[in-house]
């Protein structure tokens, strides 16, 4: 059965961390980023900027090394932002490790109704690769909320981006069977949106009137249009979105403006 969520408003509240890299050791780097200052520095950006936050989605990659402490940690620093929280994992989680710390707790539910809206949250992880892929559990699982959804509108999430970015080199490690995706949702006209991270970079696009949404990361960000490995000068930040009763979706990103950073451009992938 899927999670009940009453919003405080009519419209809902979404705020969206991803690929926050974290270590199990607290000054972990990711490309000379201090991943949990980043994040700190971004979760305090959300508290200044968003009066009321229905649901806080971790879209994958919270850790870097798949460690108990990474996700221990990522749990403490994001319980300062009041409201439910749901994860899923990236290439870089471990799931087995998840499940351990989120024993007792609702945090990898994955089908949520708030206010006119229904929440799927997929797993594309494939336990070893970079590269992604929907299952048939969870294709299954897709094809089970969106019918169930009734005359809810629907924003899906998972992963792995599941159309063209346009960097090369991200173009063998997305998710490796996007027409089996688009299939299920051509079906269903309720589907308002489609979420991802991964790629540490802003999209947004339309595909059969859904909303294709890919967000920045909490840490180091990937320069847009690049052929090889390459890193941004943007700072991190966060994506919200706000969602109606009337399947209207409005979304935006924010970036700290203060963060001193150097990244090591000695380091050739991540």
């Amino acid at each position: 059965m899927p999670s009940q969520i009453t919003p405080a408003n009519e419209s809902v509240l979404l705020v969206q961390l991803s690929d926050s890299h974290l270590f199990a050791e607290a000054d972990g780097r990711l490309l000379g980023m201090d991943t949990r200052d980043s994040l700190q520095q971004v979760i305090q950006r959300v508290l200044e900027e968003q009066v009321q936050v229905d649901l806080l989605l971790a879209t994958g990659d919270i850790s870097q090394d798949g460690s108990a402490e990474s996700y221990q940690r990522f749990r403490q620093m994001t319980a300062a932002i009041p409201g439910a929280q749901r994860w899923f994992a990236g290439n870089h989680d471990d799931m087995s490790v998840m499940h351990q710390v989120c024993t007792g707790t609702d945090l990898l539910e994955p089908v949520i109704d708030m206010s006119g809206w229904r929440i799927i949250l997929l797993d594309s992880s494939i336990p070893g690769s970079v590269a992604g892929q929907l299952d048939a559990g969870q294709l299954a699982l897709l094809e089970q909320s969106l019918a169930s959804a009734g005359d809810r509108h629907v924003l899906i999430s998972f992963h792995h981006h599941p159309i063209s970015v346009g960097c090369r080199w991200l173009e063998p490690i997305g998710l490796r069977n996007p027409a089996a995706l688009f299939a299920v949702l051509d079906r269903y006209p309720r589907v308002k949106a489609v979420l991802w991270g991964h790629v540490h970079q802003e999209i947004d696009q339309q595909r059969n009137g859904v909303r294709l949404l890919a967000s920045l990361s909490t840490c180091v960000q990937f320069a847009p249009g690049s052929s090889e490995f390459q890193v941004d000068h943007e700072a991190p930040g966060y994506r919200w979105l706000r969602l109606y009763a009337d399947g209207r979706l409005e979304t935006g990103v924010s970036r700290v403006t203060d963060i001193d950073f150097e990244i090591d451009y000695t380091i050739k992938g991540y």
